[in-house]
């Protein structure tokens, strides 16, 4: 199931490796994926979905980030559902999700998975989102307008129309660009599996969701043997 992940093969190829029929090997698929996932979320790896199942540790100072993330998809055959999953973005037709960081680069949560037309600040305004207070939040432009009570947003500002940024402003945009690289190489991690990355064409009940939150896992997991370090952190910037 891992070979199946993180390389791009048909069920096909997949069958003809263990020498077993395709059918045979789409349903072998279904009965180990979760299995993989249950045995993530009991080593503690896989990320929350829901705000309310987020258990963070009461610390002030403590730094977050927040970042979408778009999955691209087969075009839809109806033209009313094309619009729904279309992303002007992306110029594609994609689902998307958000997820949230922490200090060490480890997704701790992921929203549940939705059509790739809604917009990030969208996403993050239904998910409920709850961290510790006199923690901070970094977050791109896309997410303009979104706070939390007790919670310092970090975010880069924007260029004003038909004007420019002072050195000041670009320097703090540059500083904050070297801080949210973090959840740009999480996602990325998570990516690896180019199951998460390829258009994937499985629409098989909620596959599509779940195989991302197993990315997720996987990614927070392989982190506890190969642990990232940044040179600049929160207080430094």
């Amino acid at each position: 199931i891992l070979m199946y992940l993180r390389k791009a093969i048909t069920q096909d190829i997949f069958g003809e490796f263990y020498e077993m029929p395709q059918t045979v090997a789409n349903k072998w698929i279904h009965v180990l994926h979760p299995c993989l996932n249950q045995a993530l979320a009991m080593a503690g790896e896989k990320p929350a979905r829901h705000a309310q199942d987020l258990h963070l540790a009461p610390e002030t100072g403590q730094l977050f980030f927040q970042d979408g993330t778009e999955r691209p998809i087969q075009r839809p055959k109806h033209q009313e559902i094309q619009a729904t999953f279309y992303s002007g973005k992306k110029k594609r037709h994609c689902i998307k999700n958000n997820v949230v960081v922490n200090r060490q680069a480890k997704i701790i949560l992921l929203t549940p998975t939705c059509e790739g037309r809604k917009h990030d600040k969208k996403i993050a305004d239904e998910t409920g989102l709850c961290l510790p207070e006199e923690s901070s939040l970094c977050q791109d432009t896309g997410f303009q307008g979104f706070r939390l009570s007790n919670v310092t947003i970090i975010q880069p500002k924007k260029k004003p129309r038909g004007k420019e940024l002072t050195p000041a402003e670009k320097e703090s945009n540059r500083q904050i660009s070297r801080l949210r690289i973090r959840v740009e190489h999480a996602i990325g991690g998570a990516k690896r599996y180019r199951i998460v990355k390829d258009q994937l064409r499985i629409r098989k009940d909620d596959f599509r969701d779940r195989v991302m939150e197993t990315c997720c896992g996987l990614h927070n997991f392989r982190l506890n043997f190969r642990p990232w370090h940044y040179n600049i952190d929160f207080a430094k910037s």
